[in-house]
């Protein structure tokens, strides 16, 4: 006995018996295949399972009519009951050839149905068919939001229909009120925020409304003047404190300072701060005509947790607003507020953990298809949502769903990019589908849709590479084959370059040459991690070149520094370069360079890490913007070198104290502090990076380093790898 089974998803077609049992006279000639009661009247199966259906929708299936006997036959048949019915009528006459015969399963209700079929030939013979099927409860869809979703059971897809304008929605934001559907969209009115203090800046946060927070500097109005702020009447001018350098002269028998407001040289006293203090240097003071400093010291950490020892396989290094540290890995129980005196672990494991709106956000926790919203000290969930359980529709097409990437759109909008195996495939498949999920804060779906493309098609294990989003919230994705199996995974060529508006909606794609990686954006330009040409967001035309690859890049509003060419964080690539000792900065948005940094005689530089810090150098006066990274000496000492941002000159060189098992592969910033992630042993240019590796990580207490609150900070995108343009979310 043959029976029909199921392949699952939608768009069923017919189930041909013909291919189980073989076709034509080749299947006439098996006997014990063809089953029957006396006579010449045969039928190629003797029962018909259905797969499963939904009232409302159908199945059907074949069944073959023979005759083994030379003569034709005469047949008379029982009626088909409902819910089965026949698609063709049975034949009353069968000859030497197979009839055959399509039979549908259609049922109105759910339950389990049985039926039997019956034909009697003209030679006394007999044939029974029995038709079985199963009707299960028609699922429930998730609607997105402004939407109603119901299951079609015919095409077994959620359908929606968008609410009419003006029905009232939920935003999925504490910042909007009186919401109401446009389009589509849910749109609401900015929820006011005003502590009546000019001083602070009165935000919105999306989860947790209105909070204030101290406000930028005030504006100064030229070197001797310097901005103040008034509660109530908000920035002022007020004079620099005496002695603040104001202009070129700097030694300490004439410099140029600052006096009751006016810049005027001269001779400076004994004990006068003459140069500024650094991470690892006290600041120096005049001695007569000479400025002199103490002796700097090496930075040794005050924090230390070697993951191998623990022993877990963490891998990833995630830094709260606070400074709290959270060490996660693939498919690992995240290590929450790792640096506390009594850490905590999250009580499932996660493919990859980020942070967003204050919160440790993972994937597939805790289940495969599963993004999960925790609080970053206690790993308990705020939301969680389910792709499968959202729409039973993409369940069923798929093997397996889990998620690839997260990214940052906006303080309410989370792009969710799950892959799958297809229905029918086995686990050891290299054919994906991709499905691209737009979340508010809340976890409200705001669209759904699955990604179709050429390269997307070929059963190569095409990949998410690499995952970016703009100011305006806007989604750029970067797919390649993948020349391995199993993570991490290795980026092939070409790739494509895909761009979604903050809803999801498609905008442009482009193909392009290199290896897809990580991208950064900046102000309408987009870079990619192995490619050297800048690409505008608006339509991925080129809007420019640099003679390097952009690598880990960062930026500010007005410089770009790509990684140095060279470096890496891969592990065993340190000697297939030749030493980088360079930092380069181009101009925004010319690309045009302006300024080169060279490391001094017998350095040579360590990674393509980068992250951009803040540093008090001047008392009074704002902090400037560095680049930091890290290098070696001739005698292999460990050294952090921070560099100004605006100029390329060196801000600082500072021995660190600790012997180094890899370059360091991940740099984060905390208030006051560096933390170093070095040791792991896989790939750190694939995704996800150092995959089940047990990595070392150690913080590096510096007071007044802040990180840099700039559009393109470093490391994977910034603080918490949000990997979305602004380090405010």
């Amino acid at each position: 006995m043959a029976r029909a089974t199921s392949t699952g998803g939608a768009g069923w077609a017919v189930i041909v018996m013909a291919v189980v049992l073989g076709t034509g006279l080749v299947a006439c000639r098996e006997g014990p295949s063809l089953v029957g009661a006396q006579g010449r009247l045969r039928l190629s199966v003797d029962r018909l399972d259905f797969p499963f259906a939904y009232p409302g929708g159908t199945r059907e299936a074949e069944v073959r009519v023979l005759n083994a006997g030379r003569a034709p036959l005469d047949v008379t048949w029982t009626a088909v009951e409902a819910p089965f019915s026949l698609v063709e009528g049975l034949p009353s006459r069968v000859g030497m050839e197979e009839v055959p015969v399509r039979v549908r399963f259609g049922p109105r209700a759910i339950g389990t149905f049985e039926s039997r079929l019956v034909g009697t030939a003209s030679d006394g013979g007999r044939v029974e068919l029995v038709l079985a099927g199963e009707a299960r409860p028609t699922p429930d869809c998730v609607p997105v939001v402004c939407a109603t979703s119901t299951f079609d059971p015919v095409t077994e897809r959620c359908v929606e229909t968008v609410s009419p304008d003006g029905t009232a929605c939920n935003p999925g934001s504490a910042c909007l009120t009186l919401a109401t559907c446009q389009q589509g969209r849910c749109r609401g009115q900015e929820r006011p925020c005003d502590d009546g203090n000019a001083c602070t800046t009165d935000a919105c946060h999306a989860l947790d409304g209105c909070r204030s927070v101290p406000a930028p500097p005030c504006p100064g109005g030229g070197p001797c003047q310097v901005g103040t702020c008034d509660s109530k009447l908000g920035c002022g001018l007020a004079d620099a404190p005496d002695g603040t350098f104001c202009g070129t002269e700097r030694g300490c028998d004439a410099a140029d300072v600052c006096i009751e407001g006016a810049c005027a040289r001269r001779d400076l006293p004994d004990g006068f701060v003459c140069a500024s203090a650094s991470p690892c240097q006290a600041e120096g003071r005049c001695r007569g005509p000479v400025c002199e400093r103490p002796a700097a010291v090496t930075l040794a950490p005050d924090w230390s947790l070697d993951a191998a020892a623990y022993p877990r396989n963490l891998h990833d290094l995630l830094v709260g607003p606070e400074g709290d540290v959270t060490l996660s890995g693939f498919y690992e129980s995240a290590l929450l507020d790792a640096a506390a005196p009594t850490p905590m672990l999250s009580r499932d494991a996660a493919r990859r953990c980020m942070l967003w709106n204050d919160r440790l956000l993972c994937m597939d926790l805790p289940e495969d298809g599963t993004v999960s919203l925790m609080e970053r000290y206690t790993g308990v969930p705020r939301w969680t949502f389910t792709l499968g359980d959202a729409r039973p529709d993409i369940r069923q097409r798929t093997e397996t769903l889990f998620l690839a990437r997260l990214a940052v759109m906006a303080p309410d909008r989370l792009a969710a990019l799950f892959e799958a195996y297809p229905a029918g495939e086995r686990r050891e498949t290299l054919c994906r589908m991709y499905f691209l999920v737009v979340l508010d804060a809340f976890g409200q779906m705001v669209s759904a849709q699955e990604l179709t493309d050429p390269l997307l098609s070929e059963c190569n294990h095409p990949h998410p590479f690499g995952v970016v989003s703009d100011a305006a919230g806007d989604l750029y994705v970067s797919f390649s084959q993948t020349l391995n199996v199993g993570a991490p995974l290795h980026a092939g060529a070409p790739s494509l370059l895909m761009a979604f508006s903050s809803d999801g909606v498609p905008r442009w794609r482009k193909s392009q040459g290199q290896r897809a990686g990580e991208l950064a954006v900046v102000d309408g330009l987009l870079f990619a991690e192995r490619g050297g040409q800048a690409l505008r967001t608006a339509d991925g035309s080129v809007a420019g070149t640099i003679p390097q690859v952009f690598g880990r890049v960062v930026a500010t509003r007005e410089r770009l520094v790509p990684s140095a060419p060279g470096t890496t964080v891969n592990v065993g690539d340190e000697g297939n370069a030749p030493a980088a000792t360079q930092l380069r900065g181009f101009a925004l948005p010319s690309l045009s360079p302006v300024w080169t940094y060279s490391l001094r005689s017998g350095q040579s530089l360590t990674t393509k890490e980068l992250r951009l810090a803040t540093w008090p150098e001047t008392p009074g006066l704002p902090p400037r913007t560095l680049v930091l990274t890290t290098a070696t000496d001739a005698d292999d000492a460990q050294l952090l070198v921070g560099v100004r941002v605006s100029d390329g000159s060196e801000a600082f060189q500072c021995r660190l104290d600790y012997q180094a098992r890899t370059m360091p592969q991940l740099l984060e910033l905390a208030p006051g502090a560096l933390l170093m992630m070095d040791g792991a042993e896989t790939c750190g240019e694939c995704d996800p990076p150092f995959a089940s590796s047990q990595a070392r990580f150690q913080r590096f207490p510096m007071p007044g380093l802040l990180p840099a609150n700039e559009p393109w900070p470093g490391t994977f995108g910034g603080p918490g790898h949000d990997h979305h343009e602004g380090a405010d979310h």
